[in-house]
């Protein structure tokens, strides 16, 4: 089997079980396929998961820090909340792509993708951009855990998806015709 349609099948089947498994768990699916693609986009090897783990991780980290400010600092008040909030925005994706110095976020689009991905979920997704659920433990309910737990889980479905497609290549080319 080429490797082209060895891969496209290990996605198709492994997209079907994540999609049931983030349906069941109350995950954001798309978050998942988000870190799935920037684990290929990464390399799609075993440094790559670790890379896109830690940049997801990471970006979602600095937006979250970056929504807690723009709700708790009361700047928005003086400056007006699009003056704030592209201050704040601007400040964390700085700090972002200069940690790309450390080798494990130094992928910065994986960054970038864990920013985006929890500013898409609190902006998207009612009563999320509020103190009280970015600072609660509740697994369900806090944006940057639903968020973290959904790449990381995305990430390791594209790593599983790049070993089998790796194993169905190579055990349908060593068969005998």
């Amino acid at each position: 089997m080429s490797a082209l349609v060895a891969l496209a099948l290990s996605i198709g089947l492994l997209g079907a079980v994540a999609t049931f498994l983030f349906m069941t768990l109350g995950l954001a699916i798309w978050a998942g396929f988000i870190a799935w693609a920037c684990f290929f986009h990464s390399g799609g090897d075993d440094t790559a998961l670790r890379r896109t783990i830690a940049g997801n991780i990471f970006g979602a980290f600095c937006a979250w820090v970056a929504a807690v400010l723009i709700l708790k600092v009361p700047l928005g008040d003086t400056l007006g909340l699009p003056l704030w909030a592209s201050i704040v925005v601007g400040l964390t994706v700085f700090v972002m792509v200069m940690a790309s110095q450390v080798p494990a976020l130094s992928v910065i689009p994986a960054s970038v993708y864990g920013y985006a991905a929890l500013f898409a979920y609190l902006l998207q997704t009612a009563e999320a951009m509020v103190v009280g659920r970015l600072m609660g433990f509740d697994i369900k309910a806090n944006p940057f855990i639903v968020v973290v737990l959904s790449m990381v889980l995305g990430a390791l479905f594209g790593w599983a998806s790049a070993k089998l497609a790796a194993t169905l290549s190579a055990r349908k080319a060593t068969a005998p015709v």
